[in-house]
């Protein structure tokens, strides 16, 4: 594991008080002092501020100190807040009035609202606040985590893909999406073809598809079981963005699961209520409130970069042949219009799209529908319209340096989109770049099509020897690495394994004013 920004004392200390808490029966934790149960995260980091998340395993009341200094001098308390059953005794605190482009260390202790001299061991973490004026910025993002029955196997590392990400010390890790795999349960055993055995660790809230609330709730909370995982969410932020997964394959709001058999509950208008809501109390997003389970916002960091989180999921119509001349709703009329507007105020160098789905790469639902925006070969039609109105408004808008990154497909590839191969050609070209899995099973190739003029020029994925559904100690585990440069405002790209081997890159230019 690498280090982190912590001591040696903070970290066992954080780490004796999670593995206390997995193994004291509920009557002892009752009569002992509060934990923090699943580590600390942060999110959503922006020049002045940032949100802290933890759990207690009680109604308790959250506090939070911040230093600039890792020994916390001068450090300044924030208002508490009391977490309790309605959250599943999570709490998010938004950390306001920071100062830019520092360092800053904060502590999270609780203090049982039954009795207030029990107070729990104090949890440590860092952040690093985005700058005001320009220095190098360097970010990771993945997708896909705990997916196809491959889960903790404490045996094998865990989730080693966090550990190697953090290596690398980034300023944040975007996460694209399939953040769980709640309609995927996980088994003890899985043999394995050279003839060893993936042994998962299991919770009963792995054990089937995800259909109340505190069945969604355990999804997320079953992937900070993983000490990886944690070490990595003490020490760099992460921004979240969700797909199907979170909710079950190949969602669409107005689903009704007639043929599925596993589900008691066949309304994916209540599923999907349920997992935005365990969604957000489970990560640091800052909420929204006119619209309180909203994915899609703008994280702004500094001169260099304004990254623009879209939702592809949330609001699409139904599964069809997605062929309707007219179009089909996919981004939505709201969401078109906050991106549009948001691209065209954006003064950053560099606006990066973070997409929880490829454009180009065709994805089926059944023999007949499909899952993603892109139809097969030919002009703009269905869902494909949406993204042509915003890669028409990018050109004609003049916004210029957007970068698409998304993960989804299980393995990673660099594409290239220019109007020169495309059927649909009132746009200027783009790159869009897939990383993932972080964690889960490994697949390969999609097909694409040419309404945008898509062109591979990378992609690693499973051989057709190979198979698919790889697990992840067959070393087909992927993520990107983005670092910009404050002096020549390039953006360099670079497309890494577990393994932390550098499998391809390329050096973007910008256009500058």
């Amino acid at each position: 594991m690498p280090a982190i920004r912590m001591s040696r004392r903070q970290t066992l200390i954080g780490s004796t008080a999670f593995a206390t808490s997995l193994a004291l029966p509920s009557l002892s934790r009752a009569q002992s002092r509060p934990l923090i149960t699943h580590g600390v995260q942060s999110g959503d980091v922006t020049h002045d501020g940032a949100v802290i998340w933890a759990r207690a395993d009680r109604e308790a009341k959250m506090m939070i100190e911040w230093a600039t200094t890792e020994g916390f001098a001068d450090a300044t308390r924030v208002q508490p807040l009391d977490v309790g059953a309605p959250t599943d005794f999570t709490g998010k605190l938004l950390l306001d009035g920071l100062p830019s482009d520092q360092d800053i260390f904060y502590r999270v202790t609780m203090r049982d609202l039954a009795d207030a001299n029990a107070t729990s061991e104090p949890v440590t973490g860092h952040f690093r606040t985005a700058p005001m004026g320009l220095r190098d910025i360097s970010f990771v993002w993945s997708g896909d985590t705990a997916g196809q029955g491959w889960g903790i196997d404490e045996a094998r590392g865990g989730m080693k893909t966090y550990a190697t990400m953090a290596a690398h010390r980034p300023d944040f890790l975007i996460h694209s999406g399939d953040t769980v795999y709640a309609d995927g349960p996980m088994v003890a055993e899985v043999d394995l073809k050279d003839g060893t055995k993936w042994k998962n660790l299991l919770t009963e809230a792995k054990s089937k598809v995800a259909e109340t609330l505190d069945e969604f709730r355990g999804q997320h909370l079953y992937n900070m079981l993983d000490r990886n995982v944690r070490a990595f969410n003490a020490d760099v932020p992460v921004f979240y963005q969700w797909d199907d997964h979170e909710v079950t394959n190949n969602w669409y709001p107005d689903e009704i699961l007639a043929t599925d058999d596993r589900y008691t509950v066949k309304s994916m208008q209540l599923l999907s209520s349920r997992s935005a809501r365990a969604f957000h109390e489970m990560y640091p997003i800052r909420s929204n409130l006119s619209e309180p389970y909203r994915v899609y916002r703008k994280v702004a960091y500094g001169p260099l970069l304004d990254i623009f989180f879209i939702d592809m999921r949330s609001y699409r119509g139904d599964n069809t042949a997605n062929d309707e001349p007219g179009g089909a709703p996919f981004l939505g009329a709201e969401q078109k219009a906050w991106l549009k507007r948001e691209l065209a105020a954006s003064r950053a160098v560099w606006k990066v799209i973070a997409a929880d789905m490829p454009i180009g790469m065709v994805v089926k639902d059944g023999d007949t529908a499909f899952e993603n925006a892109a139809n097969g070969d030919g002009p703009a039609l269905g869902r494909e319209l949406d993204i042509a109105e915003v890669l028409s408004f990018i050109k004609h808008a003049r916004v210029t340096n957007t970068v698409w990154l998304t993960a989804d497909v299980h393995y990673t590839a660099a594409h290239h989109y220019s109007p020169d191969r495309a059927q649909f050609q009132d746009f200027e070209p783009f790159w869009e770049f897939v990383s993932g899995p972080l964690h889960a099973g490994t697949f390969g190739p999609n097909g694409y099509d040419n309404t945008f003029g898509p062109e591979i020029r990378f992609a690693k994925h499973p051989s057709e020897a190979q198979g698919a559904n790889l697990p992840p100690s067959d070393g087909l585990q992927f993520f990107g690495k983005v670092d910009i440069s404050a002096a020549t405002r390039v953006m360099s790209v670079r497309l890494m394994d577990v393994a932390d081997t550098e499998l391809w890159s390329v050096e973007l230019q910008p256009v500058l004013a």
